[in-house]
């Protein structure tokens, strides 16, 4: 009966699950916030391309 009260008495597994949950949380955060960032590079470089080009072909 000790061993049940003691195991009901361990908060270590849910210490463990809520930092499981905090970095799952982080790495959500982290890949909208790359994606985003994705995004804005690939027009910024488009743009710079288009600009190229037409410089290129003018000269």
């Amino acid at each position: 009966m000790k061993f049940f009260n003691k195991l009901a008495r361990d908060e270590q597994g849910a210490t463990a699950i809520e930092y499981g949950l905090i970095a799952a949380l982080i790495a959500v955060a982290a890949i909208t916030a790359m994606q985003s960032l994705g995004t804005e590079l690939s027009t910024t470089f488009d743009t710079v391309k288009t600009t190229m080009s037409a410089t290129n072909s003018g000269a």
